[in-house]
């Protein structure tokens, strides 16, 4: 299902609370590798233009709102050059050139400006900072288009993983498990990961971010896995954990409590949910399941209210997902950070509504061999 560009602008025109003032958004422009050299960064269009316009490749375009007159989208013009050396084509739209012109017919007016920074134009920072967040709160519902796109990308990392299973023992590299991974997502149609993939085994699987190394898997060690596929800038995130050879029977009963600890957490996404709601429950659930193993000692309620979970869960549960990682996430329209140290790695402070896509990822980190 095409995603009506057109229609998506037509509907987040009204939630922005606009009056007066005009909205500029830049799509970025290419940046150079940081040697000396004409070779140049891959370019990757802004999120917050990207969105209304569906064009991946206008180097320094900008889509502009008046509410007197409507949408304008100013495009690049392709040259000679473009089309031999980089096989761009001409993106419908305004020439570029033209902008200046159309931002001069309303120099008396305040500017709103998101995306990448637009020249020539002296943006209101307040008005820009709070139409940003009905843009970010307007655009968190997932139209059909959205969710089939993200479907077909779960469908390629569901693949992913499953091409991984049989590599998946003593002696395997975490570089080996990435090149597998990855490459059967290609094969599935991806147009590239959503992220950098994580792959860590033993200590590794315990550094939340760590990049794909050329250790190899021993005997009963954690491996953990963390990517996702990407099609047209949207993305899957899915973590996994599995063990290199015969699991002991703690890791048995370790994966098994964040398996429920998950299952649970599904069930209460439900509209109208809370967030932190979710986000808490689970750390009880994970305690709770802790404390039955022994790790841990007391009530599992009082353990979390006085953020002792921290010591083993100290990510949030999940967060937004689908126009890029941790996609418009943030807070719910009025609401501030909570200040709770328990919360700072939590990413949005959100009622769930429909239409919303949002990670579960429970988690018990435990910084030794295991």
């Amino acid at each position: 299902m095409p995603i009506d560009y057109a229609a998506r602008r037509a509907r987040i025109a009204p939630a922005l609370g606009l009056t007066d003032e005009i909205l500029v958004i830049g799509s970025g422009h290419q940046q150079p590798k940081p040697e000396i050299s004409d070779s140049m960064l891959p370019y990757i269009a802004h999120q917050e233009y990207y969105y209304l316009t569906g064009h991946a490749d206008a180097m320094g375009g900008v889509i502009a709102y008046d509410p007197k007159s409507g949408w304008t989208s100013f495009v690049p013009e392709v040259t000679e050059a473009d089309r031999v050396w980089e096989g761009r084509e001409q993106l419908p739209g305004e020439p570029l050139g033209k902008f200046p012109a159309w931002l001069q017919a309303r120099k008396n007016r305040r500017v709103v400006q998101l995306g990448a920074p637009v020249p020539g134009t002296l943006p209101d920072v307040t008005r820009t900072a709070e139409v940003r967040e009905a843009y970010k709160h307007a655009r968190r519902p997932k139209e059909p288009g959205e969710i089939e796109l993200m479907r077909r990308c779960a469908a390629m990392t569901a693949a992913g993983y499953a091409a991984v299973q049989p590599f998946l023992k003593p002696g395997v590299t975490e570089r080996r498990i990435q090149v597998e991974l990855e490459a059967e997502y290609f094969r599935q149609g991806a147009a590239k990961t959503g992220y950098d993939s994580i792959v860590g085994t033993g200590p590794n699987a315990a550094v939340f971010h760590g990049s794909p190394s050329h250790r190899a898997a021993q005997e009963g060690e954690f491996i953990l896995i963390d990517s996702g596929a990407e099609l047209e800038r949207y993305v899957i995130d899915v973590t996994r954990t599995y063990v290199a050879g015969k699991p002991s029977q703690f890791q048995r009963d370790l994966h098994q409590v964040v398996l429920d600890a998950e299952l649970r957490a599904i069930e209460r996404c439900q509209p109208g949910a809370e967030w932190k709601d979710i986000h808490f429950g689970a750390a009880v659930d994970l305690i709770g399941g802790l404390v039955k193993m022994g790790v841990m000692k007391g009530d599992a309620t009082a353990l979390v209210e006085r953020e002792a979970h921290m010591l083993f869960f100290p990510h949030g549960i999940g967060h937004m997902l689908g126009l890029g990682v941790r996609d418009a996430g943030g807070m719910e329209p009025g609401r501030t950070k909570d200040p709770r140290p328990c919360l700072r790695s939590l990413r949005q402070d959100l009622i769930l509504r429909p239409g919303y896509i949002v990670t579960i990822e429970p988690g018990l980190y435990l910084s030794r061999r295991c």
